[in-house]
C-alpha cells in the first residue's frame, strides 16, 4: 500500500517531543487516512500498541477493567512490552467511537501516566461523545486531518520538481503553464486517499468511479448514526442525495431541495452533517475588521469533504478534462469551492471554517467569496477569472475597509498591481493562481511586508 506524505506528520512530531503532551484525538471524516497516518507515526516508535476497537478483543480492555494501570498492565503484557519502555511507546486506539468508555479512559491516561503516548482516532467522535458522561474535557488535544490537499497531491504523484517551485516565493513565471495544469487534474480527481492511490497506479480517471461510488455509499449508510429517529433519517438521506446540486450556493433550510421538510428539521440534520465533517456549513460576516464574527441567521454556502467526489456525483469529469480553465464550470461555483477545500486543509490545529462577506441591500447587495484575518486586517479574496473591472463586491469591500490589500484568485500568473475601483478608491491587487491555495497565508504576509 501506497503511504503518502501528509503536512499534518510535523504536527505529530511536535506533539511526540512535547513533555506537556496530553493524549492526542486525530479527528476527520471517514478516509481520509487517520489510521494510516497514525500506523505510519507508530513506525517512529520503539514500540507500539495498535487497537481497533471494533474488534472483540480489542474493546474488551476497556469493558473488562476500570483502571488506567491494570490496562497498560495487560496490555503491556498481551504485546510482550516492558512497563520500562512505557516513554518509548505509542497507544494507538484506532474506532474509539465504538467505546464511550475508551473515551472517559483518556483523561485518566494524561492524569496517571503522561509518560505513555496517546493517539485515539475516528469518525463520528461528535455523535460518540454525546454518550460519554465524563468527557475528558482539558485532558486531551485534537488534530484535524483532511482529504489531500494540492502539495500532498504532488508529492504523492512524486513531482519534486513541481514542488519545488510550488514552495518558491514568489512562484517563477515559467512554472505556472505546469503547476496550472497538474492543478487541473487535481481538482477533477480530488484528495481521497484512496482515489489518488488508484489514480497514480493506473494513471486514468476510468478505474475511479466504483471507488467514489464506495465512499459516498459508506457515508450513506453512516447516515442512521446520525440520526434519533426515522423521521430525521429521511431528512438526513434526502440531504446527502440532493446537497452537491447547490454547489457554493447560498442555501436555505426550509423546503431544502424541493422537499417538504421544515426549517427546524434541515437545519438539525445539517449540524450533524456538519459535525460528521461531510458537508460543512460557511456562513457570512459583514465584518471588514477583526474580530470576523459569522452571522449564523443569514443564509449559509455548502461546502463539501472533497471535490473529486462533487464531481463524480455531478458527472462532470470528462468535461473538465477538455478543459484548461475551469473556472466557468458549472456555474463557476467549482473552484470557489475546491479553494475552500484547500484553505480548510491547512488548518490542522483547530476545526474554525472561514467565512465569506456579503453586504446586503436590497438593489445592491455583494459578497465575496472569503475572508481572511491577517494580525489586524481582514483581507479580502476573490475567486475568479477575468479582468479587474468585473470585481464589484471587491470593490464594496474596499471602500468600506482601512487598508488597500486584497487578492484575486484566477487561472492567470502571479502579479501585484495597483489599481483603482471604479469611483476612484486606490487599492492594491495581489492576483494569486489557483495553485496557491494552500500558500495564500505566506503570499499575503509576502503581499503586505513588501507592498
Amino acid at each position: 500500500m501506497l503511504d503518502f506524505k501528509r503536512n499534518i506528520s510535523i504536527n505529530l512530531q511536535e506533539w511526540k517531543q512535547r513533555k506537556d503532551r496530553k493524549p492526542l484525538v486525530l479527528r476527520g471524516a471517514r478516509q481520509v487516512g487517520k489510521t494510516t497516518l497514525i500506523k505510519q507515526f507508530a513506525k517512529t516508535y520503539t514500540n507500539s500498541i495498535l487497537l481497533n476497537l471494533e474488534k472483540k478483543s480489542d474493546v474488551f480492555y476497556f469493558q473488562e477493567y476500570d483502571d488506567v494501570k491494570t490496562i497498560i498492565e495487560s496490555l503491556f503484557l498481551a504485546h510482550n512490552i516492558s512497563k520500562s519502555k512505557l516513554g518509548s511507546t505509542l497507544l494507538f486506539i484506532d474506532e474509539i467511537q465504538e467505546s464511550p468508555e475508551a473515551i472517559q479512559f483518556l483523561r485518566y491516561f494524561y492524569e496517571e501516566t503522561p509518560e505513555l503516548h496517546v493517539i485515539a482516532a475516528g469518525s463520528l467522535l461528535e455523535f460518540a461523545m454525546r454518550n460519554v458522561k465524563n468527557f475528558p474535557v482539558g485532558r486531551i488535544e485534537y488534530l484535524y486531518l483532511h482529504p489531500l490537499n494540492f502539495p500532498e497531491y504532488i508529492e504523492a504523484i512524486e513531482h519534486q520538481q513541481a514542488l519545488k517551485q510550488l514552495d518558491t516565493l514568489p512562484v517563477k513565471p515559467f512554472a505556472h503553464k505546469i503547476l496550472l495544469d497538474l492543478f487541473n487534474h487535481y481538482a477533477i480527481i480530488g484528495g481521497m486517499p484512496e482515489i489518488v492511490k488508484t489514480y497514480i497506479k493506473h494513471k486514468t480517471i476510468t478505474d475511479l468511479p466504483r471507488i467514489y461510488e464506495s465512499i459516498w455509499e459508506t457515508y450513506k449508510n453512516d447516515v442512521e448514526k446520525y440520526s434519533s429517529n426515522s423521521t430525521e433519517q429521511k431528512v438526513l438521506k434526502h440531504i446527502v442525495a440532493t446537497a452537491h446540486l447547490y454547489l457554493d450556493q447560498r442555501i436555505k433550510f426550509h423546503n431544502f431541495g424541493k422537499s417538504n421538510y421544515k426549517s427546524r428539521e434541515v437545519g438539525e440534520a445539517m449540524r450533524n452533517l456538519d459535525d460528521a465533517k461531510i458537508i460543512r456549513l460557511i456562513y457570512p460576516t459583514t465584518d471588514t475588521e477583526p474580530p470576523v464574527k459569522q452571522d449564523v441567521k443569514k443564509s449559509p454556502r455548502l461546502q463539501f469533504l472533497d471535490t473529486g467526489l462533487v464531481n463524480y456525483s455531478l458527472g462532470i469529469q470528462a468535461e473538465m478534462l477538455a478543459l484548461s480553465d475551469l473556472s466557468s464550470l458549472y456555474r463557476g461555483s467549482l473552484i470557489p469551492h475546491l479553494i475552500t477545500q484547500e484553505i480548510i486543509s491547512i488548518n490542522a490545529l483547530s476545526n474554525k471554517k472561514n467565512n465569506f462577506w456579503v453586504r446586503e441591500k436590497k438593489q445592491s447587495s455583494s459578497e465575496v467569496d472569503l475572508v481572511l484575518t491577517y494580525k489586524n486586517k481582514v483581507i479580502p479574496v476573490e475567486i475568479k477569472s477575468g479582468s479587474t473591472g468585473s470585481l464589484k463586491s471587491l470593490h464594496q469591500f474596499v471602500k468600506q475597509c482601512k487598508h488597500p490589500y486584497a487578492v484575486r484568485m484566477y487561472a492567470g500568473k502571479f502579479n501585484i498591481e495597483k489599481t483603482k475601483t471604479p469611483n476612484g478608491t486606490p487599492y492594491l491587487l495581489m492576483n494569486l493562481p489557483y495553485y496557491l491555495g494552500t500558500k495564500i497565508y505566506d503570499y499575503i504576509d509576502y503581499f503586505i511586508s513588501n507592498y
